[in-house]
């Protein structure tokens, strides 16, 4: 399946590149955005987007600034940050779709921060539903315990030090995910408990008041050996979606036939008969399909 690039514009004037993944059949039902964890490129979800599409979705799969098709030429002195990958990228994205929407229901698969993320765009409201699949933001205390050392050495300590020697943070050189700009690295490294630090009083209350106008129901889903989004880290960024029902579900590699998933591993192509297949209960029907593996 070949999809059609597009050109999103963010409100600061911030250039993004996306793909569009049309259905060859009926009008879709279902428009959905997908958003890429930190440091991925979205040409690793273009499999998973061509699935939905030959299942009837319209699905729009897009790079953050700083990211991919979306990277200035240099990341020297970018201060591109998650914050604004939520309110200016994720936000034009969510935008566009709705423009080119004829269904009447836009969905998020959002990955890792791109399950978060969703809440810091004003039009939030206008999502019908979210699956998030190892949606948090990346406090080292809320790893598993018997790699949080190592995790948080690893990316709490290199990499904002890493970041500050040479102005970006140079991740495929070191084959630690994709480069990233300075403010994503540094706003991950030193990532503390509450996601809006580093905001005064005023702006910390728009903040959380923003991810409060999602209502649709959002369906966050973790795996048992992913060592970032364990249920404390799930649970924490959750909690910011306050009007909306969340349902946690933690899922073994067992479950889906596999010895290991980890936290990057459910977008690869060797899921398609497992997970994928089972997410479309979500996202066509609302329904959860690990209905026995919800968690409070």
């Amino acid at each position: 399946m070949e999809p059609r690039i597009t050109e999103l514009t963010a409100a600061d004037d911030v250039r993004l590149t996306g793909h569009w993944w049309r259905p060859a059949g009926p009008t879709p039902t279902t428009t959905v955005i997908i958003n890429p964890a930190t440091g991925v490129h979205a040409r690793y979800y273009h499999r998973y987007a061509a699935y939905l599409a030959a299942n009837g979705f319209a699905v729009l799969t897009y790079d953050y600034r700083g990211i991919g098709l979306s990277r200035p030429e240099s990341l020297d002195g970018s201060t591109f940050t998650w914050r604004q990958w939520g309110e200016k990228d994720f936000d034009a994205a969510l935008r566009h779709a709705l423009d080119q929407d004829r269904s009447g229901r836009v969905l998020v698969v959002g990955h890792s921060i791109g399950g978060f993320l969703p809440g810091y765009s004003s039009a939030v409201g206008r999502v019908s539903a979210m699956l998030s699949v190892g949606g948090q933001y990346g406090y080292w205390v809320d790893y598993t315990p018997t790699r949080r050392l190592q995790l948080f050495l690893k990316w709490h300590v290199a990499m904002p030090a890493i970041t500050f020697a040479l102005g970006h943070f140079p991740g495929k050189r070191l084959g630690w995910l994709e480069d990233l700009p300075k403010g994503v690295a540094y706003g991950w490294g030193l990532q503390q408990a509450s996601a809006e630090q580093g905001l005064s009083r005023e702006a910390a209350e728009v903040m959380c008041d923003r991810f409060a106008t999602a209502t649709g129901p959002i369906l966050s889903v973790t795996m048992s050996d992913d060592e970032f989004a364990t249920p404390k880290a799930i649970s924490r960024a959750m909690r910011y979606y306050r009007s909306a029902m969340v349902t946690k579900v933690l899922l073994t590699p067992h479950d889906l036939g596999f010895a290991k998933v980890g936290h990057f591993d459910l977008f690869h192509a060797r899921h398609q008969y497992g997970f994928w297949r089972q997410s479309l209960a979500f996202l066509r029907e609302g329904e959860n399909p690990w209905g026995n593996r919800v968690y409070p």
